[in-house]
């Protein structure tokens, strides 16, 4: 199982309680630990991250400050439905920045991560087999911006994040279809392939494929609610 409770902030400078708090809950969130429609309290939130309730609730607030969470009662927020209209203009700015972020790894990609990548992915075909779709979501995310970081673009990777924060929740709905296709270990599968050869414009494809498999999956996932 991976440490759901893992610090995975960018930044070199020590957080205090309040901001890793909030950077452990935008993680589960982008990682699709919650689904769209779940309900989380305070309290559970605190259990969760086994923090107190004070540096739980700032980091609820946060989040709603930044349109991930609404509140559904004084104590309680809710993981809100993304609308077709939204899934859709979220899908075309990835297509475009991720796509670009992949297309710049090669310059700084090593064979170590190259194999990293390869790692990540068996635990994801792993989770898969078995089921596992909140780990195989976890480490998808892993995969995905292991692979942006080789950019050494941090201003975009800080434009991506975001957009994920927004969509993650509805991750839920790409299985078990989209682990029985297979789209996404074959796209993944490319990635690897792609930096193996140094192709910038293979890499950027098949992120934009992936992208693009996992949209007409939500979007019928939302059709049919």
């Amino acid at each position: 199982m991976p440490d759901k409770n893992q610090d995975y902030s960018r930044s070199e400078q020590p957080l205090n309680i309040g901001d890793t708090v909030y950077a452990q809950l935008k993680d589960r969130v982008t990682r699709g630990a919650y689904r769209p429609g779940d309900k989380l309290s305070i309290r559970s939130v605190a259990e969760a991250l086994d923090v107190g309730l004070s540096p739980a609730r700032d980091a609820v607030n946060r989040l709603v400050a930044d349109g991930v969470l609404v509140y559904a009662g004084p104590k309680t927020v809710i993981i809100p439905v993304l609308k077709s209209a939204d899934l859709r203009e979220i899908t075309l700015i990835r297509i475009a920045l991720e796509g670009l972020a992949a297309e710049m790894a090669v310059q700084n990609s090593t064979q170590e991560d190259i194999v990293s990548l390869g790692e990540i992915q068996k635990k994801i075909n792993s989770a898969l087999e078995a089921r596992a779709y909140s780990d195989a979501l976890w480490y998808n995310k892993e995969f995905h911006f292991h692979v942006y970081g080789c950019s050494r673009l941090p201003h975009l990777i800080s434009m991506i994040e975001p957009l994920w924060l927004r969509v993650g929740p509805s991750f839920y709905s790409l299985y078990p279809e989209f682990a029985e296709a297979r789209h996404g270990v074959r796209n993944h599968e490319m990635v690897i392939e792609a930096l193996g050869d140094r192709d910038g414009g293979a890499l950027r494809a098949a992120i934009e494929n992936d992208i693009r498999d996992g949209y007409r999956r939500l979007r019928q996932a939302l059709k049919e609610r």
